[in-house]
């Protein structure tokens, strides 16, 4: 029974790998289509956070209605953006912050109206980020990631030596990045420093699996291209299935007590749902295409 079903998914297979790979490229399409808009009318890449554009973010001791503020204060106050801080333990809300492009002295007259108090550091804190500072430090990302793929892609090319598979492996990683910055900026997801920094992790998860399957394919000769690919599909898929179940149930459980944290994990969650389709549709359908061309 286990027999016939592998014998006709590999049948399935080899007559539709071809036409499987237009899925893919098809999104990859859209992407770059995509983008291409979202940065002529943006003129950037995402979404950015005051993390990577400037401004103030002020903290009161205090339990708000967020929606309710952000309501009073959007005409008041540029960009502004609130959010709750709960207790992990009890799950209740203990702070208050608030987020604008505004300047600090403005942020806090305003605030202080519609308090009708005066911030002081016993019931508020305030920081202040300067714009150059925050686009400085975002080039500096943008250029660790650029590193980060370059030199993949070199130690790719090391450890392969042949142009096609090596390609394959640098195309999938590539694709997982823009698919996921496509669908973040669908989101409409404002990205932080620490949204940068999953980006780089997708790097390392999406190159684990299509390294896993090259290796397999290239070096694996005493059994058919089929079964090879199916060997790394079984070791490959419970990995990225592993790490996307955890990732998952820590987004559920930090969703309501950590920005930061609930966007790498959403980042990252999103990521690996495009490894799945890239390795085991992208690359796996690039590599036996060059396998039957070679043989």
């Amino acid at each position: 029974m286990k027999e016939n079903i592998k014998k006709r998914l590999s049948n399935f297979h080899n007559k539709y790998y071809k036409l499987l790979l237009l899925i893919p490229l098809l999104i990859l399409l859209f992407s770059f289509i995509y983008m291409g808009v979202f940065y002529s009318k943006n003129k950037d890449f995402i979404h950015k956070d005051i993390s990577l554009t400037g401004g103030t973010s002020i903290t009161l001791d205090k339990k708000l209605d967020t929606e309710e503020l952000k309501k009073a204060l959007s005409d008041k106050l540029e960009d502004i953006n609130t959010r709750k801080i709960y207790d992990l333990v009890t799950r209740e809300q203990t702070a208050t912050i608030i987020e604008t492009r505004s300047g600090p002295d403005r942020a806090k007259e305003v605030l202080e109206e519609y308090l009708g108090e005066e911030l002081n550091e016993e019931n508020s804190s305030i920081e202040f980020t300067g714009s150059a500072l925050s686009e400085s430090f975002y080039r500096q990302l943008l250029i660790a990631i650029l590193f980060a793929l370059a030199f993949m892609a070199i130690v790719v090319f090391i450890i392969f030596k042949t142009f096609v598979p090596s390609i394959a492996v640098i195309i999938s990683a590539f694709a997982d990045i823009l698919m996921t910055l496509v669908l973040v900026n669908i989101l409409g997801m404002e990205i932080s420093s620490a949204g940068i920094i999953a980006f780089l992790m997708i790097i390392g998860y999406s190159v684990d699996t299509d390294v896993l399957l090259t290796n397999r394919i290239l070096k694996g000769e005493n059994s058919s291209l089929n079964e090879r690919i199916f060997n790394a599909f079984k070791t490959g898929i419970t990995m990225t299935l592993t790490s996307l179940i955890a990732i998952v149930f820590a987004l559920i459980i930090v969703k309501s007590f950590s920005t930061v944290l609930s966007q790498i994990f959403t980042i990252l969650s999103i990521g690996l749902f495009f490894d799945i389709l890239n390795t085991w549709i992208t690359n796996v359908s690039i590599l036996k295409w060059y396998m039957e061309k070679k043989k």
